[in-house]
């Protein structure tokens, strides 16, 4: 995600580097071409003399504005839906951590009251244990997400919190986000069984748990429901038909001529743009320049977790890398 806040307006209007231009550039210059040598063969040689008028062109256009403006809604609604979702990750995760380390322990102790920051000797090791395997295990679970949402198989961002074992067991799940929640349900289970989780306490983690799943629900939804093909293929070619006839139609105009080339460069550089942007933010948990910055929001909780189990080597917050956020 592109966070450069402290760009002047001259420095963001001629910024090239996460603008629709580096997708569209091409067939600008196609159409910039194609515009002028229409313009050529018009005025050297008395060519493409139409009596067309601007009227038609208006029309098409005010239509395809509206038709764009619906499509980049559309996509924008994803986009703020997936980080909406996000926010209920952090929440969720920062809730389940609070709620094992205060909830999680022998009946009728004080470890109920603390943090496995504070060891005084009156906290149970193996309680202790317990408290670090389930929140570690909430850290693996929301970089498994974020790797499932970008189709990364990889493993290597969930060595440090899970043990060999289960990563070996994760190697051939379909879905490793969930199979990471059963462990942290099986975990709280045996907890309960041993009565170290109250049964009017037992629910309320199992609520949390819950959300996390259907927040991911909610993610893998908009992941694998994409704007209509169908929808996408018609604006795509009425774009293209409108950008390349508009040279037909301008070039006629009286006081115009060779001013053409460049007016349709402008025209199209607008829809071909909207066309662009609704293209790029359509699937928000990708890794294009202006998705959402999934590696940034889950070192985040990463290190929010890990400092409740009061852990001092802690990973840095990720920074922007030439004013963007992965």
């Amino acid at each position: 995600m592109m966070v450069r806040n402290d760009a002047s307006w001259i420095r963001t209007v001629f910024t090239v580097r996460g603008s629709s231009l580096t997708r569209t550039w091409g067939r600008l210059l196609l159409v910039t071409v194609f515009a002028t040598l229409v313009t050529y063969l018009h005025d050297t040689y008395g060519l493409l003399h139409t009596n067309l008028t601007v009227t038609p062109f208006s029309l098409i256009g005010l239509a395809l504005g509206i038709f764009l403006g619906f499509r980049n809604n559309t996509s924008y609604d994803r986009f703020w839906e997936g980080r909406k979702l996000w926010g209920r990750v952090v929440n969720a995760s920062r809730t389940l951590t609070r709620q094992v380390l205060t909830l999680v322990g022998p009946a009728g102790s004080s470890v109920a009251y603390r943090t496995c920051a504070i060891d005084d000797g009156t906290v149970d090791p193996e309680v202790r244990a317990l408290h670090h395997r389930v929140v570690r295990r909430a850290i693996a679970y929301v970089h498994a997400l974020r790797l499932h949402l970008r189709s990364d198989r990889s493993l290597d961002d969930l060595k440090a919190y899970l043990e060999d074992e289960e990563l070996a067991d994760l190697v051939g799940e379909s879905n490793r986000p969930i199979a990471i929640l059963q462990r942290i349900g099986a975990e709280l289970r045996v907890a309960w069984d041993r009565g170290l989780i109250s049964e009017f306490h037992l629910p309320t983690l199992e609520a949390t748990l819950t959300e996390l799943a259907g927040v991911q629900g909610g993610c893998e939804r908009i992941k694998a429901t994409p704007i209509p093909y169908s929808y996408n293929i018609l604006l795509h070619r009425i774009v293209f038909v409108y950008c390349f006839a508009l040279p037909l139609g301008l070039v006629s105009i009286e006081g115009l001529g060779q001013y053409t080339p460049i007016v349709c460069l402008l025209i199209s550089y607008a829809f071909f743009g909207l066309d662009a942007v609704g293209d790029e933010i359509e699937d928000p948990f990708g890794e294009d320049i202006n998705d959402l910055p999934l590696a940034t929001i889950t070192r985040m909780i990463e290190v929010n977790l890990l400092e409740r189990l009061g852990e001092e080597d802690l990973p840095p917050f990720l920074e922007p890398k030439d004013g963007v956020l992965r």
